[in-house]
């Protein structure tokens, strides 16, 4: 089982920006936590503060070598509709995730663009929204 977990602009500085909101853990603390917890799942990690690049590693799931998609888009969640495109072209369960609580800050970041063609949108819970995502995913692989 292949998951792929995209990540948006600005979350390769997780640990440096802004502790606060987004935690002390790097990016690849993240990544770590998932192949840990879930040693059976192969994971492909792609993060990337160009929309395009995203946009290429949703295309390239089509081509059934991945079960799912975990995203956070960063900034890209209110902003893209390249990758909500991406994204409805995509038949696998996709989660989007966030580690802070995205309704509790300012207000232009409460819309979700690209949540509108993702199956669910884990938010506020720190890295664990990661494990969560998964979770999620995973479920609804084994409802199918």
């Amino acid at each position: 089982m292949t998951f792929l977990i995209l990540n948006g602009p600005n979350l390769n500085l997780l640990g440096e920006r802004d502790p606060k909101t987004y935690g002390v853990q790097a990016l690849s603390d993240i990544e770590d936590l998932l192949k840990k917890a879930y040693p059976d799942i192969d994971f492909i990690f792609v993060q990337s503060n160009h929309e395009g690049d995203l946009v290429d590693a949703i295309q390239s799931a089509r081509i059934g070598t991945v079960n799912a998609i975990i995203a956070n888009w960063g900034g890209f969640t209110h902003t893209s509709v390249a990758i909500h495109d991406a994204l409805e072209l995509v038949d696998i369960p996709k989660v989007e995730v966030h580690i802070s609580n995205i309704h509790a800050r300012e207000e232009f970041r409460e819309r979700s663009i690209t949540g509108r063609a993702m199956d669910g949108i884990i938010t506020g819970f720190g890295v664990n929204s990661y494990l969560l995502g998964v979770d999620a995913a995973l479920k609804m692989l084994s409802d199918n």
